[in-house]
């Protein structure tokens, strides 16, 4: 390669990842998987993404060379959840070049991971970092950075400020969680920005998704799990109405009272929720969302404990889906002094320059043969490449066609 490469360190992930992996390591070792790249927003013509195909094919050469150091190791292993047996099979991990392939089809570039599902799961956030600083490699100028650095800037006044506003004050604190490495502009500049947010906000900021940067910054990682876990237990052999279920029932067993945020929107709240029963709403100490209206989303997240008689106040609710600073003030402002809350903010942080991000994904798309699929609450977020699958999952879980 020309230039550096655009990963150094296979620590450079989310940390759900990882969490994940492991648990589907040792749940459901044998499962394949098929994972798809999709850029969701149209390419300015300028710059198609197929142009970047060789760029890429260098870049996952160079990731697949690459393996843990026994210090990232060593750190990983020290976090409470992490079993040794996993920092083990990762100490001889290596992706497989094999396992990974890039075409293009005109102005598309198309990359596909298929494989035993241990072993590809983990190319999606490296092949979303990796599409993404090239594409902005194109664009990047020093008046680029300088207008992010004002951004940012900006943002952290906005925070202090409503930090420092007494009227503002509620039960529980506002609380930032930095989720920016998949559709961040570059490595070098999510650092910067999360330093700077570290620095100046430390009562506000102190967490990531970014396992390296957690690790080599001194912030704590955070995650949980993300659509493709409780997708793969459509795969899985279990009837489909109790794949949920399923999934929820081995994360509690793997982790047994650590990592307890839910995801909810894999087919929808409501679906969730009527799976979600006091057992779980024990187990768990909160719940993610990730599309729909939050406000409503949240509503019936309070009015589901209160029927279970939970206090919510013992419970935590994370936002996640496209936040800017305004709207999670917004929903702080609205939740904070009934239920603990959590903000995840992503591209608005790593990827607000000036150059509009790329609405790029990486999704799992079958196991074991079979399509799985995620509907979502939000239109035009659901994903599944078989449109029979996609009806019967709609019809088995009560779901309306248009969600």
């Amino acid at each position: 390669m020309s230039r550096a490469p655009v990963l150094t360190s296979l620590l450079e992930t989310d940390l759900y990842k990882l969490t994940m992996w492991q648990a589907l390591l040792h749940r459901h070792p044998a499962t394949q998987a098929e994972y798809r790249f999709v850029c969701r927003n149209p390419q300015a013509a300028a710059f198609p993404l197929a142009e970047l195909r060789a760029e890429v094919e260098a870049e996952l050469d160079h990731l697949c060379a690459l393996s843990f150091t026994a210090a990232e190791l060593d750190w990983l292993g020290r976090l409470r959840f992490i079993r040794p047996d996993f920092v083990d099979f990762l100490r001889i991990f290596r992706f497989q070049r094999d396992f990974i392939s890039v075409r293009t089809e005109g102005e598309r570039l198309c990359i596909e991971a298929r494989g035993p599902q241990v072993h590809v799961m983990g190319f999606e956030i490296p092949v979303l970092a990796i599409v993404n600083e090239l594409h902005f490699r194109r664009l990047d100028r020093p008046a680029v950075r300088e207008e992010g650095r004002r951004r940012l800037a900006a943002k952290i006044d906005r925070l202090q400020r409503a930090a420092a506003d007494p009227g503002a004050a509620r039960r529980f604190p506002f609380e930032l969680f930095e989720f920016g490495l998949r559709r961040r502009f570059s490595a070098d500049w999510q650092r910067e920005m999360l330093e700077t947010l570290a620095t100046r906000l430390p009562g506000v900021c102190r967490a990531t998704s970014n396992v390296h940067l957690a690790r080599t910054l001194g912030l704590t990682p955070i995650g949980t799990m993300a659509h493709e876990y409780l997708q793969t237990y459509q795969g899985l052999g279990v009837r489909l109405r109790d794949f949920q279920k399923a999934a929820l029932e081995d994360w509690v067993q793997e982790y047994r009272g650590d990592l307890g945020i839910a995801l909810t929107d894999v087919i929808g709240m409501d679906a969730f929720l009527a799976d979600f029963d006091l057992y779980f709403a024990k187990l768990f100490d909160g719940l993610r969302h990730d599309s729909g209206d939050p406000v409503v989303w949240g509503e019936k997240a309070l009015a589901h404990y209160a029927a279970l008689g939970l206090d919510a106040g013992t419970r935590r609710l994370v936002f996640s889906d496209g936040l800017t600073v305004e709207q999670a003030l917004a929903l702080h402002g609205h939740f904070a002094d009934r239920v603990r809350t959590g903000f995840g903010i992503g591209t608005q942080l790593s990827n607000d320059l000036g150059p509009a991000p790329l609405n790029i994904v990486m999704k799992l798309v079958r196991v074991n043969g079979q399509p799985v699929a995620k509907i979502s609450d939000t239109p035009g977020k659901a994903l599944c490449d078989d449109a029979g699958f996609l009806a019967y999952l709609r019809q088995v879980f009560g779901v309306r066609t248009g969600s």
